[in-house]
């Protein structure tokens, strides 16, 4: 099959969750401009519209859905929806998260929360989203993780700055992110679906200039990420490319973890 076959996404009808966040739009963006039909989801059914019509400006077949992970009911509801409206789901792209927890000696209420959401309601869509592809002749999931469910923090990236404070919810989710993808590949082995995580490195969003400072100093390629590096490597585990791939993690770091 020639390569541009092979990257195609024409036909494909594609979930990205928090398709309105830093990541959410660049993944929302490319798979589109491969050729799928996306449908963005966010718990501000607004705030999705406002993403999708952005797109839909460009040319791109890209839809509005309301779900929230941490809302079972929500979660049935949406499933539901997906099925009425499109009939079928090829690729899931899990990247929805919460973030209750603001730093490391913040009250247990906020780690409590911040599971529900983005551990047991993760996974009861990730469930609903599996089963609804799996029903639809296969497909791929991608898990989006962070090269901090990989490494621990460097601290050193935060001096000068305000910043560093981390929570450790986000280095625990992540993590099990991460294992969960192969967990997952495993358990559905022979039933034409694959399931990959991305572990991006730091987006550029306008940080602080000593913190980017800091950080692109250690960095081989110079730079933090910019809103293109994830687009191809998502097109490429959405795609018919990537149909090799399974139970991976990709650290997506310009080789700052080399």
């Amino acid at each position: 099959m020639d390569v541009k076959e092979l990257l195609s996404l024409k036909g494909k009808v594609i979930v990205v969750t928090g398709g309105s966040g830093q990541y959410g739009k660049c993944l929302v963006e490319g798979l589109a401009e491969a050729g799928g039909t996306v449908i963005t989801t966010s718990r501000d059914l607004t705030s999705a519209e406002k993403t999708a019509a952005t797109f839909k400006a460009k040319g791109l077949d890209v839809f509005a859905m309301e779900v929230d992970q941490g809302d079972s009911t929500s979660v049935t509801k949406f499933t539901q929806q997906l099925k009425e409206k499109f009939g079928k789901l090829h690729v899931f792209v899990n990247n929805a998260v919460s973030r209750p927890m603001k730093g490391y000696n913040r009250p247990l209420e906020e780690f409590d929360e911040s599971m529900r959401v983005n551990a047991t309601g993760m996974w009861d869509l990730l469930k609903a989203m599996t089963d609804l592809i799996i029903a639809s002749g296969g497909g791929s999931v991608i898990n989006i993780s962070s090269m901090m469910g990989m490494k621990g923090p460097d601290l050193s990236n935060y001096e000068g700055t305000s910043m560093g404070d981390l929570p450790p919810d986000y280095f625990f989710h992540n993590a099990g992110l991460i294992n969960l993808s192969r967990f997952m590949a495993k358990m559905n082995a022979g039933k034409n679906i694959r399931f990959n995580c991305i572990s991006p490195g730091g987006l550029f969003n306008n940080q602080p200039e000593q913190f980017v400072a800091n950080y692109n100093k250690k960095v081989p390629m110079g730079r933090m990420a910019n809103t293109d590096d994830i687009k191809g490597l998502a097109v490429l585990l959405a795609s018919e490319a990537g149909a090799y791939i399974n139970g991976e993690n990709i650290l997506m770091d310009g080789g700052l973890n080399a």
